[in-house]
């Protein structure tokens, strides 16, 4: 399969994809590029782009050799035509938001960096002096896309201008102490200077100008969201019926919510009080950050020890997993990043502080069996080492959020079925995490497709903090971010629960129909060596499943 005429195009593909995006060669482990920054001016998107179209059209006149090849093709046409109608629609040009935007993506890229290279502090000085022609290049693409009247939400603007000033008041000053802690590099200091202006600027234009230019609505409205929601999920949705779904799927775990904090706080009055009552209890929190950091790294070694052998086989290769503290100015939720192709540099999971010294573990069990292990470490890990079934282009530049956050959703529940929430404390975490993914799919199409709120009104900012903040538990912060994510990523919200629900339910087709011949240490390994795709191609990938 690996010499077949698909696999050599689409590795083709992806080597000429690293050229056009060095941020991307960095985040693979792939070096040469290191120096250097993504072209994000329109001229630079077309190359992307044209490149991606020229691969679709040879892929499509291929004829696969194998039934690897096959899939091979199918997930390819499936993402590159994704891909393809976002870019030439100008989504994709124009949505941003706090998680994802080329200022997250020129700060994090930093952080992927290897410190021991003899051309690092080289290549850090370089790539920093960059950072201002980068993000000059976004400017004019985004002025571009405007005079088109293609805008960002004024919302998301204002967020990423505070990003921005975030970072201009030193966010670069700590890449330079983590590269040259001696702080003796002069040129060095002197690019990290720059960069902090270059991000300062940057901000006050975005208020100044493009600010007024954006749009003062937050949602998309449902044609743009049916194009991003099927990005997202690979999988054709009926948006009402998956609404009505949502809202009945929070209602059921509210019910257990219920259950379990008359467990804990028989006297409270609300699930709010109960998270409240948590957050300040001894018993579930931790304290500092060193604490924090030495507890994840401690639960990610137990639950490799507790699930090897059992319900999964870990390879070796990949049962060690970095937890770090998130950099400063990004959104408040957890989230991985995965290892380098060479596995050089391995998985790691972020936990963002947002200034605070003390941790509510009780709802940080559930989300690092969700980032960790078996979930998105497990998986990605996972994708990277299968070369007998996957090609390059598989292993290192598919990813579908149904397919990915879905997965880990399951994990978190599969660790509910093992009964590890046996603490009504820990069991209101996980509860809390699968109320906030259920909360997601009711807000984030009511917000962008306009549907009615429970009380009448359509769906907004502030009837979505509210469902957040009192069913899904999340503290004021997080359900303000939570809220400004959704309304700048349409559809991404909705895959992990929607994921989770294809997931369940290929696993209860596959128990019915092979009886007795179904064990799932096999059912996990077959899933997840079919490696990432949209949902409805897995779907129909594991009807055939034999078993085996």
């Amino acid at each position: 399969m690996q010499n077949s005429a698909i696999s050599k195009t689409l590795d083709d593909f992806l080597e000429e994809g690293i050229k056009l995006s060095p941020i991307g060669a960095t985040m693979l482990g792939v070096p040469g590029l290191d120096d250097q920054l993504d072209d994000l001016s329109l001229a630079g998107h077309e190359k992307r782009a044209e490149l991606t179209r020229k691969c679709l059209s040879d892929i499509e006149a291929e004829t696969p050799v194998s039934e690897f090849d096959r899939i091979a093709k199918d997930v390819a046409v499936e993402r590159l035509s994704s891909e393809l109608l976002l870019s030439d629609s100008g989504e994709s040009k124009v949505v941003f938001n706090l998680i994802s935007s080329p200022v997250t993506s020129v700060r994090q890229v930093f952080e992927m960096m290897r410190k021991d290279d003899p051309e690092t502090l080289s290549n850090v000085t370089k790539r920093l002096s960059a950072i201002d022609g980068a993000l000059d290049g976004w400017k004019s693409t985004l002025l571009a896309m405007a005079r088109e009247g293609k805008v960002n939400s004024r919302r998301q603007v204002l967020a990423t201008a505070g990003q921005l000033e975030v970072f201009s008041k030193g966010a670069f000053n700590d890449v330079v102490s983590k590269f040259d802690p001696s702080g003796e590099n002069q040129k060095l200091k002197d690019a990290a200077l720059a960069a902090n202006q270059a991000a300062g600027e940057l901000s006050k234009w975005m208020r100044d100008v493009y600010a007024p230019l954006s749009c003062a609505e937050d949602g998309v409205g449902q044609r743009r969201y049916q194009m991003w929601a099927r990005h997202f999920t690979g999988a054709d949705l009926d948006f009402r019926d998956t609404y009505e779904w949502g809202i009945d799927q929070l209602d059921q775990i509210n019910a257990r919510m219920k259950r379990a904090a008359g467990q804990l706080y028989p006297d409270a009055k609300s699930l709010r009080e109960v998270a409240d009552r948590l957050d300040k209890d001894p018993r579930y929190t931790v304290e500092g950050e060193e604490s924090l950091l030495r507890n994840l790294r401690e639960f990610i070694e137990s639950a490799v020890e507790r699930l090897d052998g059992k319900e999964f086989d870990i390879d070796p290769r990949i049962k060690h997993c970095e937890a770090r503290l998130a950099p400063k100015g990004g959104a408040s939720a957890a989230y991985y990043m995965g290892p380098s192709e060479d596995l050089s540099r391995p998985g790691t999971t972020w936990f963002p502080t947002m200034g605070r010294k003390t941790f509510g573990w009780w709802n940080i069990v559930s989300t690092w069996y969700h980032e960790a292990v078996p979930g998105h470490h497990l998986q990605v890990a996972t994708t990277k080492i299968n070369t007998e079934r996957l090609n390059r282009f598989q292993r290192n530049r598919i990813w579908v959020s149904g397919y990915g956050e879905g997965w880990a959703l399951y994990s978190e529940r599969l660790m509910d079925e093992l009964g590890v929430y046996e603490d009504p404390g820990f069991e209101m975490g996980y509860l809390s995490a699968q109320a906030l993914r259920a909360a997601r799919v009711i807000v984030d199409i009511g917000m962008h497709c306009g549907y009615k709120d429970f009380n009448g009104e359509v769906w907004n900012a502030q009837s979505a903090f509210k469902l957040l903040h009192e069913r899904a538990l999340l503290d004021e912060i997080s359900a303000r971010s939570e809220v400004d994510r959704y309304l700048g990523w349409p559809g991404q919200a909705i895959a992990y629960k929607v994921g989770e629900r294809f997931w369940m339910d290929s696993r209860a087709n596959a128990k019915e129909r092979l009886g007795s011949k179904f064990e799932l240490k096999k059912f996990h390994t077959f899933s997840l060596g079919l490696g990432p795709m949209g949902l409805d191609p897995f779907k129909r990938e594991m009807a055939l499943w034999d078993g085996k």
